[in-house]
């Protein structure tokens, strides 16, 4: 290794310890290293991941014999205790849910077992069935493979049918954010009590970043170019912010910059905006049994500017600990939990709506699947198919990620830039306040890389 990958390495160390390991919160299970008949899980607390847990017991331990320890955290927790953990390399804990942001910073600073024998020996997996861009989301700068997902997705936009056909209006199955702005300003003159469309403006790298960065790459920007020099106020980036405040400030939800995901969810719902455009995991809300507007919602590839697609990629993924004694044991549950098989056993236990989908191209080839989601499962996987986690936008890219940067500093580089953002839809400072101050904020990190 020369001097200079040390240093890059080291870098990455301190800045996930400085950045990311900021408590430990406490949970259920997960004390103490494992023997070789049980393995400790540390995951998130989403609906499907707490139905594996409900189901796992019964149909992997009584089959494997291997007992799972789980401790089940929200998500802010649960990354801070992740992040510990595995710097430390303790080992307390066999197996945890990463993201695609977090596996190549962690295989980068030789935190997971690489995966690579394993997919190669269990035949059984069928490893060929995952999806490219998500495997290679968790892929290593080595070529190496470091975990596995449990479900994916992508982004893509959401509009209400039944009002495009009231008003005479087409929505092309590939838009453009210009068409987009258009039908937000004549549906939001036409209906007195329902806006244009719904986008996040809450503070937060994973919220108000996630949808801008993907408009910003298809209008041309970057966050950073390939030599490390800081992109924020490049005509391009402050162009793609203004188009994205002023929709949301003019033909938007109202306390804009207070609503993420959870907010435009319920105004697409109780039917208070006429589109949204957000992740691919809101359409099984939407179509859900008890929604008001299930069967009125249909959904089209993310709008585009400059570029072919702009669909973002995210993969909840399971990872095991370099320092784990019990790897074997932790593939044997990663195998069962990311298989299609556990697929199956979810659909006729808990019914296909449920089926953590998102990472198998035979999901999408299943008839039930495709049947419980009918309205939207062909976008889906189109979109996770067309995301570009390497080369998302016009230019050259010093790290991977689509609605991120994959760096270590990208959470809290995110997140104050977040802020500035979200100042700016709250109309308390200018778009170009906020990213001359983004700017200043972004060349500071990128400085560390240059240097």
């Amino acid at each position: 290794m020369s001097p200079s990958s040390r240093r890059t390495r080291c870098a990455l160390a301190v800045a996930m310890a400085a950045g990311l390991l900021v408590t430990s919160c406490s949970g259920a299970g997960g004390s103490g290293s494992s023997d070789g008949d049980s393995i400790n899980v540390l995951m998130v607390n989403n609906p499907q991941m707490t139905q594996l847990q409900q189901l796992t017991a019964e149909h992997f331990t009584e089959q494997s014999g291997i007992d799972v320890n789980f401790t089940v955290l929200p998500e802010n927790e649960v990354r801070d205790k992740i992040s510990q953990d595995f710097a430390n390399q303790s080992g307390q804990y066999d197996v945890a849910t990463i993201s695609n942001y977090e596996t190549p910073i962690y295989a980068g600073n030789d935190w997971l077992h690489s995966l690579d024998d394993y997919l190669a020996d269990d035949a059984d997996y069928a490893v060929d069935d995952i999806l490219e861009p998500i495997q290679t989301s968790l892929t290593g700068a080595d070529g190496s493979v470091y975990a596995q997902p449990f479900y994916g997705e992508s982004s893509f936009l959401m509009y209400r049918t039944d009002v495009f056909e009231e008003h005479g209006l087409t929505m092309p199955d590939r838009p453009t954010w210009t068409e987009v702005a258009d039908f937000a300003a004549t549906i939001d003159g036409a209906e007195a009590e329902m806006k244009g469309i719904c986008l996040r403006g809450l503070p937060g790298w994973g919220e108000v970043i996630a949808p801008l960065t993907t408009v910003v790459n298809t209008f041309g920007g970057t966050w950073f170019h390939a030599d490390w020099q800081a992109g924020l106020t490049d005509p391009e980036f402050v162009e793609a912010v203004g188009f994205y405040v002023d929709l949301v400030r003019e033909h938007g939800e109202s306390g804009a910059a207070q609503a993420g995901y959870a907010e435009c969810l319920n105004n697409m719902v109780q039917g208070n905006t006429a589109m949204w455009y957000d992740a691919t995991a809101g359409a099984g809300s939407l179509e859900a049994e008890d929604s008001p507007v299930r069967g009125r919602i249909g959904y089209v590839a993310a709008p585009v500017e400059q570029t072919d697609s702009s669909g973002w990629l995210y993969t909840w993924a399971w990872g095991i600990q370099k320092a784990s004694d019990n790897a074997d044991a932790a593939w044997e549950f990663i195998s069962w939990a990311s298989s299609a098989e556990y697929e199956e056993l979810v659909g006729e236990t808990l019914g296909w709506e449920n089926v953590p989908a998102g990472k198998r191209s035979s999901t999408y080839d299943n008839p039930d699947y495709q049947q419980a989601a009918a309205a939207f499962y062909e976008v889906t996987r189109d979109a996770i198919n067309e995301a570009d986690p390497i080369s998302p936008g016009v230019q050259e890219r010093p790290a991977p990620g689509v609605q991120f940067v994959g760096i270590p500093e990208f959470a809290d580089l995110g997140t104050r830039v977040s802020q500035e953002i979200s100042g700016a839809i709250a109309g308390q400072q200018s778009v170009e306040d906020a990213l001359t101050a983004s700017q200043r904020l972004a060349d500071e990190v990128a400085e560390r890389y240059r240097d």
